[in-house]
């Protein structure tokens, strides 16, 4: 898709990789719809966004509240005039720990956020991109989402539920002017743990792991999506580990998950 004067919704809009999606969006010339439920991280993005702030719009909204998301396309369409592609990259992680030690009400929040509020965005906005000459929908799973983490498992389900339920719909909308991509970040420098209210690293153990795993930035990370957008693809996988990642799990799904697992196993929570 060439972006130029083209509306797009991004949920996460407030910070991360969303954030960066919308600046970089902006400079290709679109019109940005911003979704966060963090108003201080919108409001923060808009005013980054400087001389390009009149194009952006922001929603304060919980993506998880059905009826909230069922009633955003028609407030959009009021500011914007039409609706053209939805980035649905908002997402949160669990507490890292395994499944036995996990409570459900974290395992019922993430799999809200990261799966049904993207399934309620999709639904309520897909209507309207039908109508359009060309729109696009791009979901975020993860590398987590064909890869099993530990310690992040429910995490992976989620986002693995996203990369079928994102394969699924490119192939129900594959006659239609609707392109669908997924994408799949892999490590990136983002403040995912805060925005989902866990702690993944702690001290000294903070700064090996990080220097270990090398994190993409972000802003990096938008602009890989963001090509992979222009060129329409189905898949994009987001830096080298994703790349190496998948290649690996391809390769040998049980050697790729010994070896995540080797990798991962110090964050486990004892």
């Amino acid at each position: 898709m060439n972006f130029k004067d083209k509306v797009i919704i991004i949920t996460g809009g407030g910070s991360g990789i969303g954030r960066e999606l919308t600046l970089a969006l902006l400079k290709k010339g679109a019109k940005v719809a911003a979704v966060d439920i963090n108003e201080a991280g919108l409001k923060e993005t808009k005013k980054i966004a400087g001389k390009k702030s009149d194009h952006v719009s922001i929603h304060v909204v919980n993506i998880t509240d059905k009826q909230t998301v069922e009633n955003l396309p028609e407030k959009i369409i009021s500011i914007h005039g039409e609706i053209d592609g939805l980035i649905n990259n908002a997402g949160i992680i669990q507490p890292f720990v395994k499944v036995n030690d996990l409570d459900y009400k974290d395992i019922e929040k993430v799999m809200a956020v990261n799966f049904n509020g993207l399934l309620y965005m999709t639904k309520a906005f897909l209507p309207y991109l039908l109508k359009r000459p060309e729109a696009y929908i791009a979901n975020v799973s993860s590398m987590g989402g064909f890869l099993p983490v530990p310690g992040q498992s429910i995490y992976g389900a989620s986002k693995a539920a996203v990369k079928l339920l994102t394969e699924g719909l490119y192939a129900e909308l594959k006659e239609t002017n609707v392109q669908v991509s997924v994408i799949f970040p892999g490590a990136t420098n983002t403040n995912i743990a805060k925005n989902s209210g866990v702690s993944a690293f702690s001290g000294e153990t903070s700064n090996k792991q990080q220097q270990k795993m090398k994190p993409l930035a972000a802003n990096e990370a938008a602009e890989i999506i963001i090509s992979g957008l222009e060129k329409n693809k189905f898949q994009i996988f987001v830096g080298k580990d994703s790349k190496f990642m998948n290649f690996l799990y391809r390769l040998s799904p049980k050697f790729a998950t010994d070896y995540i697992t080797k990798k991962m196993q110090s964050l486990l929570s004892k």
